[in-house]
């Protein structure tokens, strides 16, 4: 009556001792868990040819959706080493009344993206729409003009006429071109997820023509959808007047901090499972000539260097007025390390900055403005970083746009990398020659900081 299952099994036999059936059920539980194991391993290697399966067919989808045939044929870098340039056209409505009119659209924003292979790294070069081009050309009242602003140009001469002056601007090779009109923006956005910002200050604005509303209050944090994506991208000023103090140029760097939080957020792991919603996105609503396969291999080696290697910089030049307009003139010399670095890539400069000693270096400070503190507050600033011989002073004339001196390449790249100042320089003047560096600081500086 007393007998267990285990003494039945075993009647006629010696009974089992107490260590032995331990023994016995831990080799039974030992089998179970490898039958489970292997259950396992067998549903992780389904569900892993299920998802290559499924890329499959999205990249395939991409591929054979991709709008590659509406821009001409690209160009592709001649060697497998050299930079990959790609411009990037963010395009106006153009005609409120006939959007399928394509032929009189601008680009509000005009981007050059630069991947070098050799140092594994990316520029992002946003070109501000009011720099000035020359174009023979005529108003729509037969009046001849010649000076225009980058942003005429596509409607000037279309994708050529945009990429000639782009590569005359940085002397660069353009390889491809992609256009990304509001809708796309939108629709990419909002696959992505939307993006999180914080609002530094006011804006409000209405366009009633273009059924554009800005609504945003300084302090608050916004995750921005797509349709909130594009108000905070557009806007420059409200409906007062008031709004940002350099335009445009303000205007890029609101642009670029969200640039880099929509890029930060698009190459986060998490992301691999809003891919087909994105390559939907892209293949529905963006002109490109670049070929699909060569976007694919792109993307993994953007994604391979991470955010903290894509650089995102702004063509520097003068603001000045011709016949009227306001124009901002490029000067290749205040562009040399820009330029450099998207032809040739070169990162011994970098290696070059690092090797710095900040506390060796005779620095100079002048204020070229009327507000009182201003280089003493810069000097605080580089004490913090290391610096230890400082000088400060006023210059004899105005300055409306701060300036790095230096008659040193690497120094002025150290110098801009710890002071938000984007204008370089060789020293100018004899009574300078002293000094490493050179700080001249404009009107703009006070506003940056």
């Amino acid at each position: 009556m007393g007998n267990s299952r285990e003494d039945l099994g075993n009647r006629g036999k010696r009974p089992l001792t107490r260590e032995e059936k331990i023994k016995r059920r831990k080799a039974m539980e030992a089998k179970r868990k490898k039958r489970r194991k292997k259950r396992i391993v067998k549903l992780i290697f389904t569900i892993f040819l299920l998802l290559i399966f499924g890329g499959g067919i999205y990249a395939y989808s991409f591929i054979s959706g991709l709008k590659t045939n509406t821009l001409g044929t690209g160009t592709a870098p001649a060697s497998s080493s050299d930079p990959i340039n790609i411009l990037v056209l963010g395009m106006d409505i153009g005609d409120t009344d006939n959007q399928a009119n394509k032929s009189i659209r601008r680009s509000d924003s005009i981007m050059v993206f630069n991947y070098n292979p050799n140092t594994k790294k990316a520029h992002l070069v946003s070109i501000p729409r009011d720099t000035l081009i020359e174009v023979d050309a005529y108003l729509d009242t037969g009046e001849y003009q010649r000076y225009w602003k980058m942003n005429a140009a596509y409607a000037l001469g279309g994708e050529d006429e945009v990429i000639t002056h782009v590569e005359s601007l940085l002397d660069i090779n353009i390889n491809y071109i992609v256009e990304i009109d509001y809708n796309a923006f939108r629709s990419i956005v909002d696959a992505i997820g939307g993006v999180e910002m914080t609002i530094e200050q006011d804006m409000y604005y209405d366009d009633e023509a273009q059924d554009l509303h800005i609504n945003f209050k300084a302090g608050e944090t916004v995750l921005l959808d797509g349709q909130k994506a594009e108000e905070f991208f557009r806007w420059r000023e409200n409906n007062d007047g008031t709004g940002l103090a350099n335009g445009d140029l303000d205007r890029i760097k609101n642009q670029q901090l969200f640039i880099s939080k929509l890029i930060d957020k698009a190459l986060s792991p998490s992301i691999i499972f809003k891919a087909p919603k994105i390559l939907d996105a892209i293949s529905e609503n963006v002109d490109t000539n670049i070929p699909a396969n060569e976007l694919i291999s792109l993307g993994m080696k953007v994604l391979r260097i991470g955010p903290s290697n894509i650089v995102m910089k702004t063509l520097q030049g003068e603001a000045e007025y011709i016949y009227g307009q306001s124009y901002i003139v490029a000067d290749k010399e205040y562009n040399t390390d820009l330029i450099n670095a998207l032809n040739s890539g070169d990162s011994s400069s970098a290696d070059n900055i690092t090797s710095i000693n900040r506390g060796d270096l005779k620095v100079l400070v002048l204020n070229g403005t009327k507000i009182d503190g201003l280089a003493s507050s810069a000097k605080n600033k580089l004490i913090s970083l290391g610096y230890t011989n400082i000088e400060v002073g006023n210059t004899t004339t105005a300055v409306s746009k701060s300036v790095i001196q230096s008659d040193d390449k690497d120094l002025r790249e150290l110098i801009k990398s710890d002071i938000d100042i984007e204008k370089v320089d060789k020293i100018s003047k004899s009574e300078y020659k002293d000094y490493d560096v050179v700080i001249l600081l404009g009107d703009d500086y006070n506003l940056l900081n």
